[in-house]
């Protein structure tokens, strides 16, 4: 018995003498989310893993967001819009004009100098006046 006490008091003292200094600091928390002070580079990290996440459908988005128009739509809007720019080139040679869509009716006058669109919804009955002034009706 009084072998095994000797060895474990060796042991201990041992131990204690030889073993190198333990050194211990206090855990300190850091955020990750940089909502909550964590760095503000986590954000794009944290988004994305939550978007990846995500299994709830919204159901205001439309099934395709890559609907292509049709031929018949994509003609139509080149012709608006070449028609509008006819429109726009007339004004400047001192001519008024009117340009009436499906959408929308475009009324465009310039008055010495001054050039008044006039842009009416045909759905809700809306318009919009823009008026551009300075400038000069010889040029």
């Amino acid at each position: 018995m009084k072998s095994t006490t000797f060895l474990g008091l060796l042991f201990a003292t041992l131990s204690s003498v030889s073993s190198p200094g333990t050194n211990a600091t206090e855990l300190v928390y850091q955020p990750v989310n940089p909502n909550f002070g964590g760095n503000p580079l986590n954000g794009t990290f944290l988004l994305n893993n939550a978007q990846a996440q995500d299994t709830n459908d919204d159901p205001d988005r439309p099934d395709s967001l890559l609907q292509q128009q049709s031929p018949l739509d994509r003609f139509t809007d080149s012709l608006e819009t070449r028609l509008l720019s006819q429109l726009l080139t007339d004004v400047g040679n001192g001519n008024s004009g009117e340009l009436i869509t499906d959408d929308f009716i475009v009324q465009i006058v310039d008055v010495d100098g001054t050039l008044t669109v006039l842009i009416t919804d045909r759905d809700t009955g809306d318009t919009s006046e823009i008026i551009v002034t300075g400038l000069d009706p010889l040029n």
